[in-house]
Order: structure tokens, then sequence, then C-alpha cells
């Protein structure tokens, strides 16, 4: 089996006047593994895509994930709503970006304002991708998760592994 690389943790990073900001050096590397294009010395590409109105964080895939979902998607029925809708989503509502020499990424105004970032950035790693939030909103967002935890009554999180998964994976 062959060891993947994931994004893991959360931190924090300056984000300048023109919109840059640094990559986590972990993500770096998860971003490198994840580049079929990428060498040393170059730039590992990725892919943000920001979504409708309703995601209020901008969500990070590298060039292999990115296609696997695309892949998933143009496998669904042409014409069809869900298709539409995902092709929106994932396609239409992303870009493509590059990692700099320096570590840094340049977030276009377009993307800061939809999700308020003014001065500082919260990265956080979710396995296969990672997110870029407004910290006050990552904060409400744990405390959110944290509600939702005590739904489940568990006194180990990893119980919920054993319980059948409703959410459906795109």
């Amino acid at each position: 089996m062959t060891r993947r690389l994931r994004f893991r943790g959360e931190s924090r990073h300056k984000v300048d006047t023109k919109g840059r900001v640094s990559i986590p050096a972990s993500f770096r590397r998860v971003l490198e593994a994840g580049d079929p294009d990428w060498v040393d010395g170059l730039n590992p590409n990725f892919v943000i895509v920001y979504g409708d109105q309703r995601q209020t964080y901008l969500e990070c895939y590298t060039i292999e994930e990115i296609e696997a979902v695309e892949e998933r998607i143009s496998k669904m029925k042409r014409g069809s709503n869900k298709r539409r809708i995902l092709e929106r989503l994932f396609s239409t509502l992303s870009i493509t970006t590059s990692v700099d020499e320096t570590g840094r990424i340049v977030l276009p105004a377009k993307l800061r304002e939809k999700i308020g970032l003014n001065g500082e950035a919260q990265f956080t790693g979710n396995v296969t991708t990672f997110q870029i939030w407004q910290p006050a909103a990552y904060e409400a967002d744990v405390l959110a998760v944290e509600a939702d935890l005590e739904e489940f009554d568990v006194d180990d999180p990893l119980m919920l592994l054993d319980e059948d998964d409703e959410d459906e994976e795109i």
C-alpha cells in the first residue's frame, strides 16, 4: 500500500494587503505530492474551490484530488441537474493557483472579500483537502462542531466511525 500524505493540523497566518499568505509547510509537502507535474524546483499547483454564497471558507484541493472529483462528475448523466450543479460548484467557482518560491500564495481580492478575510487566515487540514477561513468564522464553526458532537453522546469520538455514515461522499 502506498503511503499518501494528508492535510493535518491548523495554523493561523498573516495576510498582507496584496493578499499574500504563507501556506503551512506541511501542507506544501502534500500539495507537491498531489501535483503530478511537480518536480523539485517547480512550484506545486492546486485548486481553490470558493463555491456559492453559502460557503464561508475556501476549500483547497491537490490537483489529483480535484481531478478525482471531476472524474466522478464527468461520469454523471450529461445534462442532469446534479451534474450541472457539481460542475458549477467545482469547475466554475474555482481557481487554479500555485505556491511561490517563498511558500506563499496570492488570494485574489474576490476570494478574500467572499469569506471576509482581512489581516489573518486560518488554515485547517481536512485529510484530502485543506480550508482557509476567516479566523472568527472558523472559531464559530469549531463551537458548532463541538455542539454537534454533544448530540452523539459518545465518550470517544472514534466511536462515530462505527456508526452508519449518512453523509454521501462526492
